[in-house]
């Protein structure tokens, strides 16, 4: 399921990043964003969702969130 699908507030460990875009596989390695890592929506907003991982908070859009698949 990806990060649309997820219940607020709940930990999930990330499976895998859905783009074929290199820059921005790159651009969510840096935050801490691959597989295997936690990831925690702590909002749903309008076109799209804060996000926590790691130490970190970031804030994200529907397109990215639906390429973060968790399991």
């Amino acid at each position: 399921m990806n990060l649309l699908e997820v219940s607020e507030g709940q930990e999930y460990i990330i499976k895998r990043v859905e783009t074929d875009d290199e820059e921005l596989n790159a651009f969510l390695f840096s935050l801490g964003c691959y597989s295997g890592e936690a990831i925690t929506v702590i909002a749903f907003r309008k076109g799209g969702c804060t996000v926590s991982i790691k130490d970190g908070r970031y804030n994200i859009d529907n397109q990215l969130a639906e390429a973060i698949i968790v399991g």
